[in-house]
């Protein structure tokens, strides 16, 4: 079989679209009668809640709360279909070329998963998407209450695989330490720029676009990742 990849999705399949979501989190606030600013900010504090524990709804009513608001139910729900509106959007906006790359992979046979540090609105949204079925997997770190770089979500991607981490490659732009987390259970790691160069201390093998992406599999990729300490975070 062939080597299974597993990818990252925000600017690596898809572009992040940060700006983008600050401004609808700023809409969401006047929703929900709290400071725009205020709304942004507590969202950008929390991201590690809102990745592992909270559902929309939760953190609307969560946040708010902390902002002195007190918003209604229906206030609540307007706000959040604003956000999965949102990722509706970013996820469909994937381009042609890199779902040419996901059919090209698929056709040799390799086995595709996804791993994303992604709210739960991302994962409601995920079998819409053209992406959902090219993967054989998606672990969200919504639903599976674990958040790269944390070793135990790249194990349990590989295991659903039915693999050895170190039988996989793992593709991302290195947010949140993902590189040194693939690397530390043993995959072999490809940083991508195409979208951000999020991660330019990376002395790993890098490609600027996705297209790239077959035929550096092709070639003689090593068989594990280079040796990399276990990433270590707060959290």
């Amino acid at each position: 079989m062939a080597r299974p990849v597993i990818f990252d999705l925000f600017h690596t399949l898809v572009h992040g679209a940060d700006a983008e979501r600050d401004r609808v989190v700023g809409e969401m606030a006047l929703v929900v009668g709290v400071p725009p600013d205020a709304l942004v900010a507590a969202y950008h504090a929390t991201w590690r809640d809102r990745l592992v524990r909270w559902d929309v709804e939760e953190t609307i009513r969560i946040l708010a709360g902390r902002l002195g608001g007190t918003p209604s139910d229906e206030q609540v729900s307007r706000a959040a279909e604003h956000r999965r509106a949102l990722a509706r959007r970013v996820l469909g906006r994937v381009s042609p070329a890199v779902l040419d790359v996901l059919d090209a992979l698929r056709a040799s046979r390799r086995p595709l998963a996804l791993i994303s540090n992604a709210t739960a609105e991302t994962a409601e949204a995920w079998p819409g998407t053209p992406l959902a079925h090219r993967f054989d997997i998606a672990v969200f770190s919504s639903d599976v209450g674990l958040a790269k770089p944390d070793p135990a979500i790249y194990r349990h991607a590989a295991e659903r695989l039915g693999v050895a981490p170190g039988d996989c490659v793992y593709v991302g732009d290195g947010a949140d330490g993902e590189l040194a987390g693939a690397a530390a259970v043993g995959m072999t790691v490809l940083r991508t720029t195409e979208h951000q160069d999020t991660d330019p201390g990376w002395d790993g093998p890098s490609f600027a676009s996705l297209t790239a992406l077959p035929a550096l599999l092709s070639g003689s990729l090593p068989g594990r990742a280079r040796p990399a300490p276990p990433p270590s975070y707060a959290g």
